[in-house]
């Protein structure tokens, strides 16, 4: 959308309604009044308005809303959006001013009976693009998606996507011409469209690829088989239906509500209407905006004082772009990106980067696989207006001329290898296996943006693409851009080198820039500066840790694969016996019958088309009365375990190594916890035999040992110590079983007298508290009466009355700030801590375990970053293998097997110092399942 045509800028206020509704906090007109208007989502929708005016200048534009009442789609099927909730008055109270406002701001409104906004949008769309405009339509609504071409694109503000052709492509395996068919095969939830029952985005889009058109899909349904095929065929009348409901209209009547139509000067923008936004602003307590119209600047919604809250809400800022306006975002800058293909330009390099502060680096490499991927090149940056691209591996054009990478690395070897030469990188982590992957360690990592925007937005996207959209209002070229999609992709060696430098370059530059905005903010909060410098140090180990891997034994699952195998056939053969004939374990649509209509089992749920659940959760509720749903359980607990691990585990190993290479995703979990991929070693099912004996195949080299070492109870300490309870101090501080010491205080017992019986309970009590289990939780847990498990809840609030206070306090908290801390400042934000209904209870069950979660998540890597620390200052053989969850895994060879046994646990319990202490145990053994 570079040329020079005129632009119309459609805004979807409907979608966006809806969305700074729940984005924003609870705010009132009066600050601390409940009863004053409410106005969260009319501020969001002012900031929304004026950043996106202001990021995309456009002489025509136009905020388009649905009309009240039933459109032309109601007719056509009654059930049209009846699952809908009604929408909530904090909001239905808000239309009225948010229309009001948007007039005032100088936005041409648009509402038009019997169609929706969508269809209000496409005919503007439309218009505009057969006239040669471009048109940017800023819209959450994915079913909007069907409008793009060339000239038409669509962009989500709120979590910077853009939806262009490639994007669309991308996102839903369909280009936008073949969204209409898309749309009526997979269905709408949100507004009760049914498509092809058990048919989703994957199925559908492969039909179409396949086929080319829904009435190409019809008129081969006898030939798709399977039970989507079934299921196709009997939606076969109702599909037209469902094209008609999902298709956009493009030719609505708009001559009475657009002047002069189908002439779209009406849609002009006008000036802000000041005198008036005065008075809006005084009518609805925003400071904010009344400053800026006083100081004739950009008029934004944002409070003060009191009513500031909203300015460290976790979604305070515009739903746009998430830009506070405390901090803008830098002035734009052209950049320059020199192509270094010849020595006296690399040489001038080298001495820019060793005479730098901080230079930012990135690599275009051949693979995802950080373990495997090669080098094809190498960007750096110095300051924002300038970076530098080496090409090293391209076969395209512009290839002609490369340095040769072995002459490359080696002159950058020393530089790269120099901790004192400070690098900064996004995801660095993967960098440094590119790099080692060439035999070069890099150290000098001291920043990496990805990690800046976790701790301080854990709530928020973290892609480069994001950052540089939030926080620059920049948007470079993307690797669709440069390299395709799909079966049309290209590797990155195939780019032409002119569009690898600019995209290479943008990258550096844009990671420079995003550092310059973040850090800043960081080293204001010494809170959150802790937590990131604990994950810069975190990133290094998990390097390590990854370059380490694991020696699985091939043989042991291969055995364990063919074990299961027979006990999946054996439940089988059982199912069909207690079924009383053979039928299909893995058809939903099968088990129905089987259970509903043959067995006549209860139904106890609907899915949202209609159809009766056999989810997981009904199988469980059945399987408490009935047999054929356990076997169906355990059946399907085996399938996934032969599936995911002992299958594949092997099939994983490095080809040069022979051992596994997980990858642990730092950036991902709001609780600072890690994940694991390729293989995911955090679901490995432990609690089922068949489960741990998949532990049995992660072993130790010949003459080695593994061992096992995890914190004691460490959520229920943490919970000690934050909410200085001081029965539950006493019970830690004196090493008592703290299970037995609850149980004793809940049944008014001596600590001997405690059957095992109540010490489970009180078990199960302890963990379920820190979840937030309600009494009815407690009770399906413990089998127990309702009434009866609430006595337990009062009796343990009654003995652990610190409990219940830092509860109580914590909710509060997190209801007055929008996010909770850990107890070394980490920040889990809440966005829904503010709305109503389950969400809300939800997030209050979140505030009282995330700052317990994420402690425990802080706390093991600290204890990773010193047990390493202390490793590499010993020089030791001794090798961090894996971390799941508080358990850190080692391989050593047996005769450290002593120091392991002491010094881990001692490390791991001196890293921090609670009001209780913490304990850590070591196992030792052949393989995990025995060390642990």
């Amino acid at each position: 959308m570079q040329d020079s045509a005129p632009m119309l800028l459609l805004v979807d206020g409907s979608s966006y309604l809806y969305r700074a509704f729940h984005a924003m906090p609870d705010l009132r007109a009066v600050p601390g009044d409940p009863n004053s208007a409410p106005t969260g989502a009319l501020r969001g929708i002012i900031n929304m308005l004026q950043s996106l005016r202001k990021e995309y200048p456009s002489g025509h534009l136009a905020c388009v809303f649905d009309a009240p009442g039933p459109t032309f789609r109601d007719a056509m099927y009654t059930e049209y959006k009846a699952n809908r909730s009604p929408m909530p008055d904090d909001l239905r109270v808000q239309i009225e001013p948010i229309h009001e406002v948007v007039r005032l701001l100088g936005w041409p409104l648009l509402q038009v009976p019997d169609v929706e906004a969508d269809d209000v949008i496409g005919t503007l769309a439309r218009r505009a693009a057969d006239k040669g405009w471009r048109v940017l339509i800023s819209s959450g609504d994915k079913d909007l998606s069907q409008l793009v071409d060339e000239r038409i694109t669509i962009i989500d503000t709120m979590n910077g996507k853009v939806r262009d052709v490639p994007g669309v492509t991308a996102e839903f395996g369909v280009p936008p011409t073949q969204m209409i068919d898309f749309q009526a095969l997979v269905g709408d939830v949100v507004d009760n469209v049914p498509g092809v029952s058990k048919v989703g985005p994957k199925t559908a889009a492969k039909w179409l690829q396949t086929h080319g058109s829904l009435q190409a899909i019809m008129a081969n349904a006898n030939e798709i088989g399977g039970v989507v095929g079934e299921n196709l065929r009997k939606a076969l009348d109702w599909l037209p239906t469902a094209r008609q409901l999902v298709t956009i209209k493009t030719d609505c009547d708009l001559s009475a509500n657009v002047a002069g139509w189908p002439d779209l000067e009406a849609l002009k923008s006008e000036a802000p209407k000041l005198d008036a936004l005065t008075e809006f602003a005084q009518r609805f307590g925003f400071r904010g905006l009344m400053k800026s119209l006083q100081a004739g600047g950009e008029t934004t919604a944002g409070g003060s004082g009191a009513s500031g809250r909203s300015q460290s809400s976790p979604r305070s800022a515009s739903p746009a772009v998430a830009q506070d306006e405390n901090h803008p975002p830098p002035p734009q800058v052209e950049l320059k990106v020199e192509q270094v293909t010849d020595a006296a330009t690399w040489a001038q390099w080298l001495e820019r980067i060793n005479q730098a502060q901080l230079v930012a680096l990135d690599t275009e490499t051949t693979s995802l696989d950080a373990m495997q991927a090669q080098l094809v090149g190498i960007s750096l940056c110095v300051s924002p207006e300038l970076a530098a691209y080496v090409p090293l591996a391209h076969e395209g054009l512009g290839s002609d001329h490369q340095l040769p990478m072995a002459q490359v690395l080696a002159d950058l070897k020393p530089w790269l290898e120099n901790p004192n030469a400070h690098k900064l990188g996004q995801h660095v982590k993967y960098d440094q296996h590119v790099f080692a992957n060439h035999g070069i360690t890099v150290k000098g990592y001291v920043h990496d943006t990805l990690l800046q925007s976790y701790v301080l937005e854990v709530h928020l996207a973290h892609s480069l693409e994001a950052l540089a959209l939030r926080h620059l209002h920049q948007e470079g070229l993307s690797y669709e851009d440069v390299c395709g999609k799909g079966a049309k992709q290209i590797p990155f060696a195939q780019v032409d080198v002119d569009v690898a430098a600019r995209y290479s370059g943008e990258d550096a530059s844009f990671t420079l820039q995003v550092h310059r905005v973040l850090w800043p903010r960081l080293q204001a909060q010494p809170g959150l500066l802790r937590i990131y410098e604990l994950e810069i140090a975190s990133s290094g180990v998990l390097f390590t840790m990854e370059r380490n891997g694991v020696c699985v034994d091939a043989t042991t699952l291969m055995t364990q694969s063919h074990d299961l195998g027979q006990r999946i056939m054996e439940l089988e053969r059982q199912a069909h016996e207690l079924a009383g004939q053979a039928f299909n374990l893995a058809s939903p649509k099968q088990l129905g019958e089987i259970f509903f209509d043959h067995l006549n089992l209860p139904v106890i749920k609907k899915t949202a088309t209609g159809a009766r659940s056999t989810d997981e959760e009904v199988l469980e509720k059945l399987a408490e009365d009935y047999p054929l749903p356990a076997k169906i359980l355990e059946y399907r607990s085996l399938a996934k375990l032969k599936n995911t691990y002992t299958d594949k585990l092997a099939t994983l190993a490095h080809p040069i190594t022979g051992r596994v290479h997980t990858h642990y995703a730092q950036a991902v979990a709001v609780t600072g916890r890690l994940s694991s991929n390729e293989p995911n070693l955090q679901n490995i099912p432990i609690r089922t035999p068949e489960g741990r004996k998949v532990r049995e195949a992660f072993v130790a080299p010949e003459g080695h040992l593994l061992a096992s070492a995890d914190y004691s109870q460490i959520e229920l300490r943490i919970m000690a110590h934050i909410s200085q309870d001081a029965a539950l101090i006493a019970a830690f501080q004196q090493g008592l079983d703290v299970h037995r010491a609850t149980a004793a205080e809940v049944f008014g017992l001596e600590p001997s007298a405690v059957s095992s019986e109540q010490r489970r309970y009180a078990k199960v009590i302890n963990f379920g508290l820190i979840y937030g289990m309600s009494a009815f939780g407690l009770a399906k847990a413990l089998g127990i009466d309702q009434s009866a498990a609430k006595a337990y809840i009062d009796r343990y609030f009654q003995r652990f009355s610190g409990v219940k206070a830092y509860m109580d306090d914590i909710r509060e908290l997190a209801r007055e700030q929008g996010y909770v801390e850990t107890a070394f400042g980490r920040r889990l934000y809440l966005p829904d801590i503010r709305a109503n209904g389950p969400r809300r209870a939800a997030a209050e069950r979140a505030a009282i375990n995330a700052p317990m979660q994420g402690t425990a998540a802080d706390l093991i890597k600290m204890s990773m970053v010193s047990v390493q620390q202390q490793l590499d200052a010993l020089q030791s053989p001794v090798k961090m293998i894996m971390q799941v969850h508080d358990e850190l895994v080692f391989e050593l060879p047996i005769s450290h097997a002593d120091w392991v046994r002491t010094e881990v646990p001692r490390l791991m319990a001196e890293v921090a110092s609670l009001r209780v202490p913490l304990v850590a145990e070591v196992g030792l053994g052949p393989n995990w399942e025995q060390a642990h």
